[in-house]
């Protein structure tokens, strides 16, 4: 898979409790509020998810990506961290962009940032024309009786052991994402890109920007809101898509999602669409051209 990187963003800094959010302006500078989409990165990524999304949208639209509290450049921002506080910063970003409350926007989110997205557009009073869900937003199943530490573990084990992890120089950072089944096979530019990014220089070497307690917080939120997420999916009233990926984290069946909690929902919420993104994995969702074509029109849809 190839691609061409996108231009390097603008920064749209925006303040939130506890100093400044970072935040990432792709395409038309002067977009309106609906031509304007809030895209939200999962939970070990940042903004630099995003641009061959922004490359796939319309050329009158804007994409703006944050680097959620604990990431990228907002990785020295205060915690804690959680799925409500990132919902509270999603909200100063959204006042930002929509001002005036028109209810233009389209927020967007990808894995953790779908939970966030969700949450947010369930708590802020400020209406949204359009949710996009990708491979997330769906409450994951939590045994009865499980440890949720353990679980955690088991789920993000390798992303947290990288986060702990010092690497010689940024080139060994690259080549351990080269690496990875899910990622290696179909590296392109925006991949690379957003690797590096990610890549922090340290006087020891190369660690993740990502904050190790503040993934391991946003985490075992995903496993103990069950309940919370699940109210907020049924009571959606915005028109919604939910992007699914067959493949999961390590680029093989099954994906992250339940199939069972995906067609409950899909069959009780008449504002939910649900599509299933052919051949993608967790990741590549984002950035294999047919997949990200399709995240693009369901962003972009009248």
């Amino acid at each position: 898979m190839t691609s061409s990187p996108v231009a390097a963003p603008t920064p749209v800094p925006v303040e939130v409790e506890g100093g400044t959010l970072a935040t990432f302006r792709y395409g038309a500078p002067e977009a309106p509020p609906e031509r304007t989409v809030l895209a939200v990165h999962g939970i070990t990524a940042s903004s630099r998810a995003w641009p061959a999304v922004a490359r796939a949208l319309p050329d009158d639209w804007s994409l703006v990506a944050v680097d959620l509290r604990g990431r990228g450049a907002s990785r020295d921002l205060p915690g804690p961290t959680g799925l409500a506080r990132h919902a509270d910063d999603l909200s100063h970003v959204a006042a930002h962009l929509d001002p005036e409350e028109t209810g233009g926007l389209v927020l967007l989110g990808h894995s953790m940032g779908a939970y966030a997205a969700l949450l947010l557009v369930d708590d802020d009073a400020t209406p949204y024309r359009r949710l996009v869900l990708v491979d997330g937003g769906v409450p994951l199943p939590v045994p009865d009786g499980v440890d949720h530490d353990e679980l955690l573990q088991a789920t993000l084990g390798p992303a947290l052991a990288r986060l702990s992890q010092t690497y010689e120089d940024a080139e060994a950072y690259v080549d351990f994402f080269r690496a990875h089944p899910a990622l290696g096979p179909h590296w392109s530019a925006d991949v690379e890109t957003y690797v590096r990014y990610d890549a922090l220089e340290t006087a020891d070497g190369v660690r993740s920007r990502a904050v190790e307690e503040a993934v391991r917080a946003d985490g075992r939120d995903l496993l103990v809101l069950g309940e919370e997420l699940d109210e907020a999916m049924g009571r959606l009233s915005v028109p919604t898509t939910l992007l699914v990926a067959p493949l999961g984290m390590f680029g093989e069946a099954p994906g992250l999602l339940p199939p069972a909690a995906v067609e409950l929902y899909d069959e009780a919420l008449d504002v939910l669409t649900v599509e299933t993104v052919e051949d993608a994995n967790h990741y590549t969702i984002l950035f294999d051209p047919a997949a990200v074509a399709r995240v693009a029109a369901a962003v972009s849809a009248d």
